[in-house]
């Protein structure tokens, strides 16, 4: 059983290459899955996630996009602590935006990207 967990786990992620391979060889963004495949193999209720994109390539994060959509798909609760907000926009059903400690705005991902406080404070003003 967690063997065929395992296989599982891989095969979602796309780690079913490395399975064999020791993570301290392999390449960072592939170290970013295995620690994210560590995660899912218990089973969790919520998995949290901080900064689940950073220092990876921009097709890693893409990845990284659809591994989230597909774990939600699963049923799984994500809480993610993220700067990327592309990566934030894409994948969430809610945002809360917080800005020095304090909470600055919380809404659907639409929502989120109008709100004049937070294009401010993480967006950036034309």
């Amino acid at each position: 059983e967690v063997n065929d967990k395992i296989y599982e786990v891989a095969a979602l992620t796309g780690l079913l290459p490395y399975l064999k391979a020791y993570p301290l060889f392999l390449p960072y963004g592939v170290q970013k899955l295995v620690e994210l495949a560590r995660a899912l193999v218990s089973n969790p209720k919520l998995l949290l996630l901080d900064e689940p994109a950073a220092g990876l390539t921009s097709a890693e994060k893409e990845n990284l996009k659809n591994l989230m959509k597909a774990i939600k798909a699963k049923g799984l609760t994500v809480l993610i602590v993220e700067h990327d907000m592309g990566v934030v926009m894409d994948i969430s059903d809610v945002v809360t935006v917080m800005n020095f400690g304090q909470k600055i705005a919380e809404g659907k991902p639409q929502e989120i990207s109008a709100d004049p406080q937070v294009i401010e404070a993480y967006l950036g003003v034309d």
